[in-house]
């Protein structure tokens, strides 16, 4: 019996075009999480997350004699990026449809614009501030969707280094927003 787990993800690609389930189902052990974080990091939904993510692996297994993969998690990561653009789309054709129904006062999404445009603005000068390897752990973590585990192998440092960089950035930038956020409040 093979060690599917041993098994790198350019010998699975064949073995799943073949139609062996176990390779399927190391693909699925292997990319499920990374999948439905990437996932969660833009819908913030679980229910819509895990149906996308779903989707993918039902269209791969429907799809797996006909493959024509060279990186497998660059294949899977493009997949959900996609299914989620569908997801988003229709949910704002939703959104247009209920907004032209009722229409909510202009000065409330003025509001809204500018919240988002200043939280954004408060996260990037915050991490302006940060060490050049904090500030790299960082943007990997959260803007790539790069778990740990490859963050540590792509920077040649343990995975304890990494996650105590990410739990110290996470901290100050807690702090930093709430003490902005406050005084932005009280304006």
């Amino acid at each position: 019996m093979r060690d599917y787990n041993a098994i790198s993800d350019a010998a699975l690609l064949p073995l799943l075009k073949e139609g062996e389930v176990m390779a399927f189902n190391e693909v699925y052990a292997r990319y499920f999480r990374l999948l439905y974080q990437y996932a969660w990091n833009i819908l913030n939904n679980e229910e819509e997350c895990n149906d996308a993510v779903q989707e993918i692996f039902v269209w791969l297994w429907e799809n797996r004699s006909t493959l024509e993969v060279t990186s497998l998690k660059g294949y899977l990561m493009a997949a959900v990026k996609y299914r989620l653009a569908r997801t988003i789309q229709t949910s704002r054709r939703r959104a247009a449809i209920l907004a032209a129904n009722v229409e909510l006062p202009t000065i409330t999404r003025i509001e809204e614009d500018f919240e988002v445009k200043e939280l954004r603005r408060v996260i990037t000068e915050f991490t302006e501030t940060l060490p050049q390897r904090a500030r790299e752990i960082f943007h990997l973590s959260r803007v790539q969707h790069l778990t740990n585990k490859e963050i540590a192998a792509l920077m040649g440092i343990s995975e304890k280094t990494v996650e105590n960089q990410i739990t110290i950035a996470l901290k100050k930038l807690r702090s930093d927003l709430s003490r902005k956020m406050l005084s932005f409040l009280l304006l």
